[in-house]
């Protein structure tokens, strides 16, 4: 049995950034001593505001961030165009790519292709070969392993684009899946399989406000909670795990949270 999963407690952002900011850093460091890149999976929502002021105010902490050197991929996507207010790409582009220093290099950024806009499972099956090239490339592997996942949690449980009671979630081989009647709009989509999210070296969920803490207290004090999206990676991955969360989202929460040193 290993050990449960981190969850780190914060009076707000300005607090959360900076350990936010050392524990990406940390993960960035772990990459390259084993390869010599770090290869990031991002979701949407409210994360990347969050991320952008951990990663681009250099206040939040030393260390420097070696874009050039990270390959970032999308832990799920809607079959929109990359400039559509829906893609997870443009709010990425619009909150981080577009800021970075042009003397700290720029990512590689691994996007849908949007000629499949009308066929979500062919889009699937191309982001899935994209990641089969870059991760499977010289050996054959079962799954990918990212070196860090940077998720959010939906008020249901959700996280990517896997819902709670999806029959995805029972999806063992493939490494993308493809939705066309999702809960919550757009209906067409592409996300990371639950066994690639649970897979990832360095798991990070990010989780803020008040809204969260109903949630969260299912998550962590629950047995149906394990049983959503979000408590399946914690009970998969354990202290693989890491939560970022300020004060409002755990409030009434049981599960010990700490604050500090990572």
């Amino acid at each position: 049995m290993g050990k449960p999963p981190n969850l780190f407690a914060f009076q707000g952002l300005d607090d959360l950034a900076p350990s936010l900011r050392a524990y990406i850093l940390d993960a960035q460091k772990s990459a390259l001593d084993r390869h010599h890149v770090f290869r990031v999976a991002l979701s949407g929502g409210s994360l990347p505001k969050v991320l952008a002021r951990a990663l681009l105010d250099e206040k939040n902490g030393e260390g420097v961030i070696q874009y050039d050197k990270w390959e970032i991929f999308f832990a799920d996507e809607r079959a929109v165009p990359l400039d559509h207010e829906d893609s997870n790409y443009r709010l990425v582009k619009q909150e981080i790519l577009d800021k970075i220093p042009q003397q700290l290099g720029k990512p590689t950024v691994y996007s849908i292709d949007v000629k499949y806009l009308d066929d979500v499972q062919e889009m699937a099956d191309q982001y899935e070969k994209t990641l089969v090239s870059v991760f499977a490339a010289r050996d054959s592997v079962k799954l990918p392993m990212f070196d860090l996942l940077l998720l959010g949690c939906g008020p249901d449980g959700h996280t990517c684009s896997l819902f709670p009671g999806s029959p995805l979630l029972r999806e063992l081989d493939a490494w993308v899946l493809s939705i066309s009647d999702s809960p919550k709009p757009p209906p067409k989509r592409i996300t990371l399989s639950l066994p690639v999210t649970q897979h990832g070296i360095k798991i990070a969920f990010i989780a803020t406000g008040g809204g969260k803490k109903d949630i969260m207290k299912e998550i962590f004090d629950t047995e149906e909670g394990q049983q959503l999206p979000c408590g399946l990676i914690n009970s998969a991955a354990q202290e693989r795990v890491s939560w970022f969360v300020d004060h409002p989202a755990i409030e009434g929460v049981s599960f010990p949270s700490r604050r500090g040193s990572l």
